[in-house]
């Protein structure tokens, strides 16, 4: 394999607050050192059903997860799967329902909250968190910056070839305050300077990054339905390949043809979604 991606997901957040307040990523955008495009979750707008969608490059009515409620091996290839297929190695640092879809269900907080398995068909090197207890009052999220960190000993362990972050911060903030308020103004920017310390290195170490949502969130701090606020959101591309115009509205469905083409990876026959990256 001659291609290295890093997908980071930060959870819930809509177009206008990527925009507004990632000034980092957007100094990037106008330097010409990243290219930028909103993308449209698939429906159910919750984070389930789009965790299984960005990494199967399908609907929820085909790979199963439907809502919250339905957390279970997906059976069907993804990008961690097709990656091990061309050879690659594969590393998350997420929440524990991306292990309960593509590596085993149910999650075991023992067995499954940190392993190394280089013979895995699947995740090679998981770090994964379970927002125990998260409650209105209590996000339950661990540090980003501590995140971060892990992925980038892992990228310089073992050698990814393919990683992916994911954080609920900024969707669990929304969910506590809405959208419309200093205290999300304030984390969207703290967001922004965390990743702005590690993206250059990650560069450096050869990989190409995309950082990405995996659905918006209302002003009152809903999703799940339709409508741009809860649907759209922005993914910013660090990379040499082209992609199409600014205006574009990308589908959440060519997240996985799309980063297993640049990992030259071979993408399922299941994966109907043209690739946008080029």
């Amino acid at each position: 394999m001659t291609g290295k991606l890093l997908l980071i997901v930060l959870d819930g957040v809509p177009y206008a607050n990527w925009r507004r307040y990632f000034g980092a990523l957007e100094g990037w955008v106008s330097s010409g050192e990243a290219q930028v495009w909103r993308m449209r979750a698939s429906l159910p707008s919750m984070s389930g059903p789009c965790y299984a969608s960005i990494h199967s490059g399908t609907p929820p009515q085909v790979h199963g997860v439907l809502s919250n409620g339905h957390i279970h091996r997906v059976q069907m290839p993804d990008i961690f799967s097709q990656t091990r297929l061309a050879g690659g190695t594969t590393g998350a640092v997420t929440h524990s329902w991306w292990s309960a879809f593509f590596n085993r269900a149910p999650f075991d907080m023992v067995r499954d909250i940190e392993y190394d398995e280089p013979e895995s068909t699947s995740i090679n090197h998981g770090r994964f968190h379970t927002m125990t207890a998260y409650n209105h009052d209590n996000q339950a999220t661990p540090c980003d910056a501590d995140l971060f960190a892990t992925l980038t000993s892992l990228c310089k362990r073992f050698d990814l070839t393919y990683g992916i972050l994911h954080t609920c911060t900024l969707d669990s903030m929304g969910h506590r305050f809405g959208h419309d308020c200093i205290q999300m103004d304030n984390a969207c920017a703290l967001m922004d300077a965390m990743l702005a310390n590690f993206l250059p290195a990650w560069r450096a170490m050869g990989y190409e990054v995309i950082v990405t949502a995996d659905h918006g969130q209302s002003l009152r701090g809903h999703h799940g339905g339709t409508g741009s606020d809860q649907q759209d959101f922005a993914l910013y591309y660090f990379g040499d390949a082209t992609g199409p115009s600014r205006d574009t509205l990308l589908d959440q469905l060519q997240l996985a043809p799309t980063i297993l083409s640049r990992l030259n990876a071979p993408i399922a026959e299941t994966m109907k979604a043209a690739p946008f990256l080029g």
